[in-house]
């Protein structure tokens, strides 16, 4: 066992909440409601990280290369643990590596976050365009996106070679997957 792992969990269990505060419950205006929902549309990013709330940093955590399998997987599970007493949760492919899904648990120290008082905030890495996802191989979008490509990248043929396009205009993404008409630049 690696000897700092007693330390860590130690400190992953005092970054637990103690007390969630009451929220003040007041009628909201339409007004207030507006402006929350016009910040949420435009994306706009929370003041704090994770971090800054539970009090935990990722210079307190040993690289993966530094802990066994077993090891990232006890740590994983006591970090999940302690993001749920914040109401926070973090979605990650269950195929994913135990390596790489501990970095990306101690990576949501520095990611910015909303805390919420009732109701649960979840760290979703996987904007559904399989592509770019960070998961890369193991993203769930994966199996999905690639059925999707093949059905219609055969119709995407087709229409194509019926018409009367100009190869300037045709772009390929992913090579051999889906043919796009876009303007030449």
């Amino acid at each position: 066992m690696h000897p700092y792992l007693p330390h860590l969990l130690s400190d992953i269990a005092a970054a637990c909440r103690k007390e969630v505060p009451e929220e003040e419950v007041r009628p909201q205006t339409m007004e207030e409601h507006f402006k929350e929902v016009d910040c949420w549309i435009a994306g706009e990013e929370p003041p704090h990280t994770f971090g800054y709330y539970c009090g935990l940093e990722v210079e307190n955590f040993p690289q993966a290369e530094q802990l066994t399998k077993d090891e990232m997987i006890i740590i994983r599970k006591a970090f999940e643990q302690m993001m749920f007493t914040w109401n926070q949760g973090i979605d990650l492919p269950e195929t994913l590596p135990v390596a790489f899904a501990y970095k990306m648990i101690v990576d949501s120290l520095n990611m910015k976050t909303n805390i919420a008082n009732s109701g649960c905030m979840t760290f979703d890495f996987c904007s559904g365009y399989a592509t770019d996802c960070v998961f890369n191989e193991y993203c769930r979008c994966l199996e999905i996106w690639n059925e999707t490509n093949d059905e219609y990248s055969e119709m995407d043929y087709d229409i194509i070679n019926s018409c009367d396009v100009d190869p300037a205009f045709l772009h390929v993404d992913p090579p051999g997957k889906r043919a796009i008409i876009e303007r030449a630049k």
